[in-house]
Order: structure tokens, then sequence, then C-alpha cells
């Protein structure tokens, strides 16, 4: 039996979209989503390839898709790391703006949902915790709890970005890094991982 997840994604708006715009657009060349709970067939477009193979190139070198954390300058790091990868999503999904019901568009707002929930609950693992332990060393001032509570979080959130990663991979048409930050997630999503909708949400 999996361990309950640290952390939990609420994609409940993004999904009933995905959901919706699938039904409405099955013409021409597709591509079957796999999300959480259900999956989709929904529209391919030159356009939309193309940027998916850019953020395939761009994404592959980010280093918190696959690092492993052992100190508070490694949370510092992957917090750094995360902030460029939400830049670089922004900017696709900013070249993307007349296309926000394609495929390609639902996985990028699925990936930065999943930073900017991530992002807040690091934010109040922070708040909640009122000293940082000192006097010990440098790369170890915030307190053991709050660092394994992180480490756990930032799994979930690994395994979130590298699942879409890799259906962004084929939106593009293109292989994927032969690196252990692809390989080792692309198996099933675990669904613990995620809020599960009511039935009528997605109806």
């Amino acid at each position: 039996m999996r361990e309950k997840s640290p952390f939990r994604f609420d994609l409940t708006k993004i999904l009933q979209r995905a959901r919706r715009e699938a039904a409405r657009r099955t013409d021409g060349a597709s591509v079957t989503l796999s999300l959480p709970f259900f999956s989709v067939t929904t529209n391919l477009t030159d356009v939309g390839r193309r940027a998916a193979r850019e953020i395939v190139i761009r994404m592959a070198d980010r280093r918190v898709l696959s690092a492993k954390e052992c100190c508070d300058n490694c949370i510092d790091n992957a917090l750094e790391s995360l902030q460029s990868i939400r830049s670089i999503l922004v900017d696709k999904q900013v070249e993307l703006s007349h296309l926000t019901d394609g495929p390609l568009y639902f996985l990028i707002e699925a990936m930065l949902e999943g930073v900017r929930q991530f992002l807040t609950y690091e934010q109040r693992l922070t708040r909640s915790s009122e000293d940082m332990e000192s006097g010990d060393h440098p790369d170890f001032r915030r307190p053991r709890d709050q660092r394994e509570a992180y480490f756990a979080a930032l799994e979930v959130l690994r395994g979130h970005l590298n699942r879409c990663l890799g259906q962004v991979a084929s939106i593009a048409d293109v292989a994927l890094p032969s690196v252990g930050m692809i390989a080792d997630y692309q198996n099933a999503r675990p669904l613990e991982a995620y809020v599960k909708p009511e039935p009528k949400q997605l109806t």
C-alpha cells in the first residue's frame, strides 16, 4: 500500500476545462493526454508542436527535476530553479495565448499550477517555523522537520512536472533525454498526489 502523499495538487479547474474543450474538438491531428483521473483526446497544431519542442529543450537541463536534496543550500537552489521553470512556462503560455484550448496549453497550466501550489506550501512551512536552527552548519538553517516536509513535497512536484514533460515530448514528437529525471517518473501518476474532483465537477 502506498504511503499518503505529503502534499496534494488541486487541478480541478484545469481538468474541467480539458474535458470540456476535448469534447468540442475532435477533428484533425490529435493526441491523447493522460491526466489525473481520466484521459482526453484533443487536437494538435504545428504551432503547439514547435512550442512543445522548445519546452523540452529548455526544461531538460533544469537540475531541480532530477536532483536529490540534502540541506538548506539545496532547498535554496531548488527554489531558484523552480522560478526559472515558471518563467519558461509563462513565456510559452503567452506565446500560445491564442490556443488556450490546445493540449500543450493544458499541460503548461497544470505544470504552472503545480509550481504555484508547491511554492505556497513551502511558504507556509517557512512561516510555521518560528526559529531557525543555529550554531550547527550554514547549510542546515531550517528545522529538521521542515526540511523533511519540504523534501517530500518537492518529490511529489518533481514527479508531477516530469510526467507532464513526458506528455509535452509526445506532443512535440521528440525523444526525451535518456536521464533519470525522465525514466524514473514515466510510470502511472500516483493519484493520491491529487485532489479528486467530484463527478459533477467533470461533467
